[in-house]
């Protein structure tokens, strides 16, 4: 396995097909109010740092850090296909975007993921991770539908 996880600029079609991927998905798992996903023009925004994930060439994965404040971000757009799911790649991913978000200075990462059962892994893999519940936080309201987590890098 040869992972590259690499700054994107979200014009290629395959990465953009990729974004397409996880905004279905999370419409097909999640009811329409609590689906927060960033769209392609959201993601491209100057606040929100973006990153492919590559093996041996072929596109895998992706996930995104996002300016809340000078001191805290939140992760967007944590996706690994399913075909490349169990080999490590989520956890490369988040690997990175800390590094990332340590590297900008930024002293707390955040996420807001689905609270029922499609979304256990995310949740095991962020708690792995060192990530701890907490209330909603910026710009989030409190609902069962959501599990928000944090983490002080």
């Amino acid at each position: 396995m040869t992972l590259e996880i690499r700054k994107d600029d979200l014009t290629g079609p395959e990465i953009r097909a990729l974004v397409e991927t996880h905004l279905e998905v999370m419409r097909d798992q999640t009811p329409p109010e609590a689906v927060f996903a960033f769209d392609i023009s959201s993601l491209q925004n100057p606040d929100v740092a973006f990153y492919s994930a590559w093996n041996d060439g072929t596109l895998i994965g992706m996930g995104a850090v996002s300016r809340i404040t000078d001191q805290h971000a939140e992760i967007k757009s944590m996706h690994v296909l399913k075909a490349h799911r169990g080999a490590g790649h989520a956890d490369a991913i988040l690997r990175h975007l800390e590094q990332t978000a340590r590297a900008m200075n930024y002293e707390r990462l955040s996420l807001e993921t689905g609270s029922y059962e499609a979304f256990l892994p995310a949740r095991q893999l962020y708690a792995r991770h060192g990530y701890v519940e907490c209330p909603a936080f910026e710009g989030y309201i409190s609902s069962p539908l959501s599990t928000y987590m944090t983490k002080t890098i």
